[in-house]
């Protein structure tokens, strides 16, 4: 057999193999859209939220506070005692946020809850920049810690801020919010988690 006999019996082999590696990335974004269309139709036909991501802590004890406090503020530090034997939401919040912005009339509403104990992580920001947050808004906090480099919200497994966790007195995560609360979030999800775990009923004055 002639070298050119057999480079012409080579090229359909050759061309079918550079049709296969020319439909690989093809189907590697067709599976991906096929993944995203379904949580999409999730979503949307079977009322999935998709800021509803479960958290691997949820019954466990919550990880370890010890933050320093934010500086120029008149706020503790966040620290074990600040949330020991309390109801407490632990707010994961920074001045460049702005769903922040959104959700922090509702922390201020429920800072008036006797039965909430409320503090915030301040993820990755500017004391100033927080501290004029703080002043513009008001404060919601007992306790402020700051978190420059992130490690805490790691240990906490955030996954985008702002992001709330109620710890319940003996220091068990019973719930976990991803994104600003919301009307919904609030009547449906943190109030009734708060009525559970404290055994007392929400005042009209706080589901306001």
């Amino acid at each position: 057999m002639s070298a050119q006999t057999e480079d012409a019996n080579l090229k359909p082999t050759r061309n079918r193999a550079r049709y296969a590696l020319a439909l690989i990335p093809l189907l590697v974004f067709a599976g991906f859209a096929a993944i995203a269309g379904k949580m999409l139709y999730d979503q949307d036909v079977n009322g999935l939220d998709a800021s509803a991501i479960p958290s691997a802590l949820i019954g466990k004890t919550a990880p370890s506070l010890a933050l320093p406090p934010l500086e120029g503020s008149n706020l503790p530090a966040l620290t074990d005692s600040a949330i020991k034997g309390k109801l407490t939401l632990v707010n994961v919040f920074a001045s460049w946020c702005i769903p922040c912005r959104q959700e922090h009339p509702v922390l201020k509403q429920l800072a008036t809850d006797s039965r909430l104990n409320i503090v915030g992580i301040n993820y990755k920001d500017r004391s100033d920049n927080a501290l004029r947050f703080l002043g513009e808004l008001g404060n919601p906090y007992k306790a402020v810690g700051v978190d420059p480099n992130g490690k805490a919200a790691i240990d906490w497994g955030v996954y985008g801020i702002p992001e709330s966790y109620l710890v319940g007195p003996d220091g068990t995560i019973l719930y976990k919010k991803v994104g600003p609360f919301d009307d919904r979030s609030l009547t449906e999800e943190l109030l009734p988690a708060i009525e559970k775990a404290s055994g007392e009923k929400t005042s009209d004055a706080a589901k306001s």
